[in-house]
Formats: C-alpha cells, sequence, structure tokens
C-alpha cells in the first residue's frame, strides 16, 4: 500500500460508501426524508473539510482558477445527488439507478481523450468488467407502485452526465490545487445548495426529528463524507480510468452487509453483479 497510497485511498472510500450504502435506508425508513438527509450530509462534510485543512496547514487556494473548479466539482456532485431525487419521484429506481451507476464511462472517456490516461491490458480488463457490474449491481426488480413520467430519462442522463464529468474535474483539479482545497469547495456548494434540498421536502408528511432521523443520519451519512474526502486523494494519486470504477463498485460490500444484517437474499443478477465486480477490483488493483 506505501507503493500505492491511490489504492489505499481508493479502498478506503470503497469500504465506507459500502458501509454507508448498507445503513443509509435506515433514516428514511424511520421518517426522515431523503432530502432532508442530504442536508445532514452536507453538514457532515464541514468537519470533514476542517480536518482536511488542519492537515494541509490551514492553506487554503483562494485564486479564482481554484474557487472556479472546486466549486464546479463540488456543484456537479450535489446538484446532481438533488436531481437524483427527482428522477426517482418520476421513474422507476429499477430502470433509474443501473443508467446513473454508469456515470464512470463518462470518466474514463474524458480522462483518455483530454489528460492521455493510459492503462495495462490487466487494469482495462478491470474496467471493462467494472461496467456491466456497476449496473448489475444497480439493478432493482420492476415495481408496480406508481406510473413513470417521461421525465426520468433527462434527469437521469443529466446526473449520469453531473457526476461523470466531476469525477473528471476533480482529477483535473489536482493537477494545479491541493486536495484539501477541492474538497472545502465541494463541502462549501454543498452547503450552499441545503434550501433547495430543504424546499424538495414534502413536510405534509410526518418526519422523524429524534434519534432514529437526523442523528442516525448524521453517523451514517458522515461516512459518505470521510470516503469522498478519500476519493480526492486517490485522485490525487492515481488514475481517473481506474479509481473512479473501482470506488464505484462499493455496493459489493452493501449487498453483503445487507445480506448479513438483513437477511436479504440476494438474486441472480446481484450474485453475477458481484462476482463480476470482484473480478474487476482484483484486476484494476494491479
Amino acid at each position: 500500500m506505501k507503493s500505492k497510497p491511490w489504492l489505499a485511498f481508493a479502498a478506503v472510500t470503497t469500504l465506507f460508501w459500502g458501509v454507508w450504502g448498507a445503513f443509509i435506508e435506515l433514516p428514511e425508513k424511520a421518517g426522515f426524508p431523503a432530502t432532508l438527509g442530504y442536508t445532514v450530509w452536507a453538514l457532515t462534510m464541514i468537519p470533514c473539510a476542517l480536518a482536511a485543512l488542519k492537515f494541509a496547514g490551514w492553506k487554503l487556494e483562494h485564486d479564482l482558477r481554484s474557487i472556479l473548479l472546486g466549486s464546479t466539482v463540488g456543484l456537479l456532485g450535489a446538484g446532481g445527488q438533488l436531481i437524483l431525487f427527482e428522477a426517482l419521484r418520476t421513474g422507476p429506481a429499477y430502470l433509474v439507478f443501473p443508467l446513473v451507476s454508469l456515470y464512470p464511462v463518462v470518466t474514463v472517456l474524458l480522462s483518455l481523450v483530454l489528460l492521455k490516461e493510459r492503462a495495462s491490458r490487466r487494469a482495462w480488463a478491470g474496467i471493462a468488467l467494472a461496467l456491466p457490474a456497476l449496473a448489475l449491481l444497480s439493478w432493482q426488480p420492476p415495481s408496480s407502485s406508481g406510473a413513470a413520467s417521461a421525465l426520468w430519462l433527462p434527469l437521469a442522463l443529466i446526473v449520469f452526465t453531473f457526476w461523470g464529468v466531476q469525477m473528471y474535474v476533480m482529477k483535473f483539479s489536482n493537477g494545479t490545487m491541493r486536495a484539501e482545497s477541492i474538497f472545502f469547495y465541494m463541502a462549501a456548494t454543498a452547503v450552499a445548495l441545503i434550501p433547495v434540498a430543504v424546499a424538495m421536502t414534502d413536510f405534509n408528511k410526518p418526519v422523524e426529528w429524534g434519534l432514529r432521523g437526523p442523528y442516525l443520519a448524521a453517523a451514517v451519512q458522515l461516512l459518505n463524507s470521510i470516503g469522498a474526502l478519500c476519493l480526492v486523494y486517490a485522485l490525487r494519486f492515481g488514475k481517473a480510468i481506474i479509481v473512479v470504477p473501482m470506488t464505484s463498485l462499493a455496493p459489493v460490500l452493501t449487498i453483503i452487509l445487507s445480506l448479513l444484517i438483513y437477511h436479504v437474499i440476494p438474486n441472480g443478477v446481484l450474485v453475477t453483479g458481484m462476482l463480476a465486480a470482484v473480478g474487476a477490483m482484483y484486476l484494476m488493483a494491479e
């Protein structure tokens, strides 16, 4: 790991995001809306950003270029999350998630063309295996609850594009500014969009304000924020064409934890996705 710092950071991101995925539904099932969960997540970004700045000696790039790059990374990520809420309201999750999960395709293409990144044949085999694994891991059985609107597809495509471009800009930004500064601006833009998330919340329904609501959400979302910080570091040291597909396979751990905790039996599609993902991570961790 010492000779591959990107791999260590990518592994932490995958681990934390996998655990986050296993528990993120608990506050929502208890009555704490996902939009308010976004608000809690944005707030958990603050201590992580402050810790990162402390590690960097409180040095924050504040030139116009750095502010624009860091804010772009944050707006694409947080804005995509808010748009995803609307996509899930208007369309079926079993179609939205597999489409959005393929955003590493955008990152890989941009990194190949614009950053001139290259990989070994083994890594390319892992990347090629990771893409179908992402779609399989995100698949959900069709549900007959509610009719889908035609709006879900363009919204899902926007999220797909936003997150793919976000990862590319994050890697590009690491070439001219500190990872700590990138994350600081990511946190700042996430917090700035809190009013949008609150406005999207349906307060006509009861909201759980107790321990199972914002407090549980904070504990779970902190894993998300730490994982995001480690992702910025992973992209500082590693290639985007490898780091992004690898960290996107966190649902493998989510499924395993769900099996152990909730006794959820994965179907054939998920099992196939898990096997493909394990193979992909092995090949990419060259």
